[in-house]
């Protein structure tokens, strides 16, 4: 096995988890690339991410360019002389100038069995459209969007009631173990890359705030897909008596929705709160038994716990809206 000189780039924990992994390898890791630090908390103070903190621990160079375009951040990383740049949940573009550096190129770990589901939130989408399995693709990275040639791809089944939370932390495990295997024989997977088939790719949209707001008209199936898919963030939610209520687990019942409105709660029990839903392509309507919610100033609780405490606005004939 061949030592290879590295550069890595990624921000969050996912990320940090793969560089962890790499500083355990023969590898030379010759510098840290991560996004500029983010205010957050009650000071709004800057606050380094998880692949600062730990290149920082490990004594690594580490560069926080605003941008990959400026032509001085270009000179530096050509000054490393890299054999290849690790790309793991960055966050910032890299122009076709960057991608030229490195000898072998840009190598990046992607979350999803690609071409599946290219793009930006490839977990969430997965579990939202009721997808079986998920995995990790290591991929040569091009112009494209995710469109690159494929070295090795690794397939993890999706557990049925899974959340994003879930499927992230199951390929958090695959992802660090397959980079590594890539890395240790990278002429020999880039001589044998795979092209992806573009006619069978399909596009993993930006998460917006507005998706995570329930529609009770669609079915149950689809809504509780997509409260798991928004699970841990940023949390699907509805209106109670003019009170956001946010929705963390819930399962689909088939065909007891009867002809209520969709949104109104039809029982209260120790099971949950089932809710009325919507119906399609002529099914009978069904409905949502919501096992743990939130509401505000509150923290997430077990739904018969809830509703010991708000059974004043949690009870059968309420109705949650998606306007307050």
């Amino acid at each position: 096995m061949t030592s290879l000189r590295l550069a890595f780039a990624g921000t969050p924990d996912f990320a940090a988890r793969h560089l962890a992994a790499l500083l355990a390898t023969r590898h030379e890791i010759a510098a840290v690339l991560t996004q500029p630090d983010r205010r957050a908390g009650r000071g709004k103070k800057a606050q380094a991410g998880p692949v600062k903190a730990l290149a920082e621990a490990q004594s690594l160079p580490v560069l926080q360019p605003p941008t990959l375009k400026d032509p001085d951040t270009q000179a530096a990383l050509r000054g490393l002389q890299l054999d290849a740049l690790v790309v793991v949940a960055y966050g910032l573009i890299l122009p076709q100038a960057v991608l030229d550096i490195p000898a072998h190129g840009c190598i990046t770990v992607h979350e999803s069995l690609l071409p599946r589901w290219r793009g930006a939130a490839p977990i969430q989408r997965a579990i939202e459209a009721g997808d079986a399995e998920s995995g990790i693709t290591i991929m040569r990275m091009d112009a494209g969007l995710d469109t690159g040639p494929m070295l090795a791809k690794r397939a993890c089944p999706i557990p049925p009631l899974a959340t994003s939370g879930q499927l992230y932390g199951l390929l958090a495990e695959l992802g660090p173990a397959l980079l590594c295997e890539v890395l240790d024989d990278l002429p020999g997977h880039l001589a044998r890359a795979e092209a992806q088939d573009h006619s069978l790719a399909t596009y993993a949209h930006k998460i917006d705030k507005g998706e995570a707001n329930i529609d009770w008209s669609r079915p149950a199936a689809e809504i509780a897909r997509r409260i798991r898919a928004f699970n841990p963030a940023p949390g699907c939610f509805s209106h109670l008596a003019g009170q956001r209520v946010k929705l963390w687990r819930a399962t689909a019942q088939a065909g007891s929705g009867g002809a209520a409105t969709p949104g109104t709660v039809l029982e209260c029990s120790e099971r949950g709160i089932r809710i009325a839903c919507g119906a399609q392509d002529g099914a009978e309507p069904g409905s949502l038994l919501v096992e743990e919610a939130q509401v505000p100033g509150a923290r997430a609780l077990p739904a018969a716990e809830l509703l010991r405490g708000r059974a004043d606005v949690l009870h059968p004939g309420a109705t949650l809206q998606s306007a307050p």
